[in-house]
């Protein structure tokens, strides 16, 4: 038995002493070198400040730009058939198709219900068209449903390249996501990288007569801004026509380029993406290919030679943090829909300071209260109750600093209800150590029969209140579920401390002298 006490006794001392390392840089400000812990307990968007931001998700654009993708398909999948010249263009959500021999028509058709069940053909055709396809019912509902989840991953993978600690990425209502960047005090970068879409476009630059200018571009032909000599903007005439997308980028980084280019992007592509870049340059050798990113035009070099090897890059003048940026979003890829900025707030670090006063001041007074009590109603065993509360606010802190665990302004009115409950189980077993030394018990005895009788209350009691905080952590957002992770780690520390470590006090307390009676 002594054995055993001794090492319950060790294992405490050991926790706490651990506990006291990791919050060092907590409570001292940055650890020396040789320090085995750094990291501080990460503050939350309500303590430290930062920047909170509403996005709205454009799920019509998403269904125009997935009607596009179709388009570019559909063409490329009638001509490989041998349907002869064909042109798909979008108009809204639906694809006109021409077709140059009307003979084929009906096989046109049968290789649109085939390979194409997103698609589903129209009963009418207008005059000079030979189908009308519009995105099947099934398909339509599949896109309202994935495009708000896809959009945050998007975000979340942005983000945790840009380098934020602890933000927060969720969603609300039906096509909201809410950003909130701690320690984030200058927004725009962050709005910049969130919100561009990166959709990555492959065009060719308009000529000859039918293309028409700038100023007047012809049918089959547009005007897009771009980047000029010194940094200026001139107007780009390109096709219409998309040969390629960024869908097939697998990756991107950054690299020096020549002086007047400043830094570049490399990009790779899947196998896919790589055999069609390799026709485009092959069929096009001499003309110029622009490169379309977000409908700017960031450079449109000349194909000097086939590009074959499924690589490529762009140039525009970009210093190191823009190519960096553009590289994170070519990495994770475009957004399915255009983003609304519908709401953006910044918390200063004062209004955080203040957060951060009133919890502490909340705390302290509700941490007095209690302890104070403790002290005159139950004495001695107030006292070792007492020693267990603090130990338990040591342990709690330290697994939030251990675990990278983010605290919150609800977090601290976790911490604040962990106390109250801490207290509890040592009200149960001290007043069941009253009963059995009113019974005529020794004090050993009595020890150890209110720990025995008032344990299984204990365990009832906290399982229902885990229970309850991981509901809440499960379904619940934003403050609450910060506040589910302070009353879920502080019911492990107060099990801890509350039950096992006074337990440890009052074993050792029997073992060095005996007990005539228990000061409770």
């Amino acid at each position: 038995m002594s054995q055993s006490v001794t090492y319950r006794a060790l294992l405490f001392v050991v926790l706490i002493l651990a506990a006291v390392v990791v919050l060092v840089p907590t409570v001292a400000g940055p650890a020396p070198a040789w320090w085995p812990w750094k990291q501080p307990v990460r503050l939350g968007l309500d303590l430290q400040g930062g920047t909170h931001l509403l996005y709205q998700v454009d799920i019509e654009a998403a269904l125009a730009n997935t009607a596009e993708r179709y388009a570019r398909d559909l063409e490329h999948e009638l001509r490989e058939g041998q349907m002869g010249a064909t042109t798909v263009d979008r108009d809204g959500q639906q694809l006109l198709v021409r077709l140059a021999n009307k003979d084929k028509r009906e096989e046109a058709l049968g290789i649109i219900k085939d390979r194409f069940p997103g698609l589903k053909l129209a009963e009418t055709n207008p005059e000079g068209i030979d189908a009308v396809v519009g995105l099947a019912a099934a398909e339509e509902r599949r896109i309202r449903e994935n495009v708000v989840d896809q959009a945050l991953k998007i975000i979340r993978n942005r983000i945790d390249q840009f380098g934020v600690s602890e933000p927060t990425i969720q969603v609300q209502g039906a096509d909201e996501i809410v950003v909130q960047l701690p320690g984030i005090q200058d927004p725009q970068r962050a709005k910049s990288l969130i919100g561009k879409t990166a959709l990555l476009e492959f065009k060719l630059l308009a000529q000859g007569p039918q293309a028409g200018t700038p100023e007047h571009p012809g049918p089959g032909a547009q005007t897009l801004p771009g980047k000029g000599d010194g940094g200026g903007r001139r107007q780009y005439l390109v096709e219409r026509k998309t040969l390629m997308t960024g869908e097939a980028v697998t990756d991107a980084s950054v690299r020096a380029g020549s002086a007047t280019e400043g830094m570049a992007v490399d990009f790779v592509l899947d196998a896919r993406g790589g055999k069609l870049f390799g026709d485009i340059t092959t069929q096009n050798v001499g003309r110029n290919l622009a490169i379309v990113l977000d409908g700017m035009v960031e450079s449109a070099p000349q194909i000097r030679e086939p590009i074959t090897g499924g690589r490529g890059q762009i140039t525009g003048r970009f210093d190191f943090t823009e190519a960096q940026d553009l590289a994170n979003v070519l990495r994770n890829g475009a957004l399915p829909a255009p983003l609304k900025l519908i709401e953006e707030r910044t918390v200063g670090p004062s209004l955080g300071a203040d957060s951060i006063h009133k919890g502490v001041l909340s705390f302290v007074t509700g941490s007095a209260l209690v302890i104070l009590f403790m002290l005159v109603y139950y004495r001695g065993g107030g006292v070792i109750a007492d020693a267990a509360l603090l130990v338990n606010i040591l342990l709690l802190l330290a697994t939030f600093a251990a675990f990278g665990f983010t605290l919150t302004l609800p977090g601290i009115a976790g911490i604040v209800l962990t106390v109250g409950m801490a207290v509890d189980a040592n009200v149960l077993i001290l007043e069941r150590i009253r009963e059995e030394l009113r019974l005529g018990k020794s004090a050993r005895a009595a020890i150890d029969a209110g720990y025995e009788r008032a344990w299984l209350a204990i365990r009832d009691s906290n399982i229902t209140t885990l229970a309850s905080g991981v509901i809440l952590f499960t379904f619940g957002t934003g403050p609450v579920r910060g506040f589910a992770v302070t009353l879920c780690v502080g019911i492990v520390t107060s099990i801890i401390t509350g039950v096992f470590g006074t337990r440890v006090v009052y074993d050792l307390l029997s073992r060095r002298r005996r007990l005539a009676t228990v000061s409770v």
